[in-house]
């Protein structure tokens, strides 16, 4: 029988509601999931723009409630948190390890949800932002230790793509110097993947004084207050390299802003590593002399995430206690227009580390 999930929906006007969206029973190789807590990202807000319709969400965890045939791994009851870039495990890119790009993503046919007798896409093929969503087996990883649902569902997109980014794609080595640009929800587990990388210097950049409070605690050894009026960081970079006393190895940008996309190449050495975390696609000039001389930029997608490996290594370290989750949580939200509209603007004021939707 089809199953009733209230569902915050856009209709592709900008706008949002909470309404019914019908969901087919799982078929085989899907699970069907309860959601129990919805990560607010600021992918969130700009699927807003792209204008189509679609069940909002995409960092979630929750309980396993049905599986169809073909899924072993997870059964009914088991607790699990989600996974966006969902791997086919069998295309070129997965049998090289490249997971996170996966060619062949498996994906539950739009037509299996349907709001007002038309079918209606899921949020990078996941949909978290409802009570319960249909979705392929690969996007569900079970979460083996005790662990609260609003920081589970972290693990699903902002912590695992700025962990990731340190650990799996710039692999930063111990003692070496990192710069992480913004310190919201992306930035502050870079600085956590940096301190399990062992860094030396882990400096925090950012124009928000309450933002580097918290990037203090997340593990930051130094902190930089930015300016509005900087354009392209580059003050902020010389006062980075007086810190230093030379540019830095590694630099993270996880701000979102299109301007700043050439600026971790401003923060690094001559031969560092500048790394565009937070996914600006927009067209932007840069000056080419920022990549002089043997600089590398990188644009990974999800922290390079291969979920069956990192999601567990991630729960194993909050474990002992040497990931903080929990501290992230600034907020929760009830799983209404309301609590969207309030969580998104909590989110544009850097109110929150991060903000999370409780069905």
């Amino acid at each position: 029988m089809p199953r009733l999930s209230k569902a915050l929906v856009t209709t592709g006007d900008a706008g949002f509601a909470l309404a019914d969206v019908e969901l087919g029973e799982p078929q085989r190789d899907e699970v069907l999931v309860q959601i129990m807590a919805s990560g607010v990202c600021h992918t969130d807000l700009d699927m807003l723009n792209r204008r189509f319709a679609h069940v909002m969400g995409h960092e979630g965890a929750g309980t396993v409630l049905q599986c169809g045939s073909g899924v072993d791994h997870v059964g009914p009851g088991d607790p699990v948190v989600l996974n966006w870039a969902i791997p086919c495990g069998e295309c070129f890119q997965c049998r090289r390890g490249a997971e996170n790009i996966c060619a062949q993503r498996p994906h539950v046919p739009h037509e299996r949800r349907s709001f007002n007798g038309k079918p209606l896409y899921a949020s990078f093929g996941l949909g978290t932002m409802a009570t319960h969503t249909v979705v392929p087996k690969q996007a569900v990883v079970k979460i083996d230790v005790e662990i609260a649902f609003p920081s589970a569902a972290l693990l699903g997109c902002g912590v695992m793509t700025g962990f990731g980014s340190v650990t799996n794609a710039a692999k930063v080595k111990p003692g070496s110097s990192v710069v992480v640009l913004g310190t919201g929800g992306v930035g502050l587990s870079c600085i956590q993947g940096a301190v399990h990388a062992c860094a030396g210097m882990i400096i925090a950049v950012d124009i928000n004084p309450k933002r580097l409070e918290l990037a203090r605690q997340f593990g930051a050894t130094h902190t930089l207050l930015a300016s509005k009026d900087d354009a392209g960081l580059i003050g902020a970079s010389k006062q980075v390299k007086t810190l230093i006393g030379r540019g830095a190895d590694y630099a993270f940008e996880c701000t979102a802003v299109p301007e700043l996309g050439a600026a971790p190449l401003a923060m690094v050495c001559n031969g560092g590593v500048a790394i565009a975390v937070s996914g600006i696609e927009q067209v932007v000039p840069i000056d080419m002399q920022l990549f002089e001389f043997d600089k590398l930029y990188m644009t990974p997608l999800y922290g390079q995430c291969r979920p069956s490996i990192d999601f567990p290594m991630l729960l194993s370290l909050y474990k002992q206690k040497r990931l903080k989750l929990d501290e992230m949580v600034t907020r929760t939200y009830p799983l209404s227009r309301e609590g969207l509209t309030e969580a998104f603007e909590h989110m544009r004021q850097g109110v929150n580390a991060k903000g999370v939707l409780i069905p």
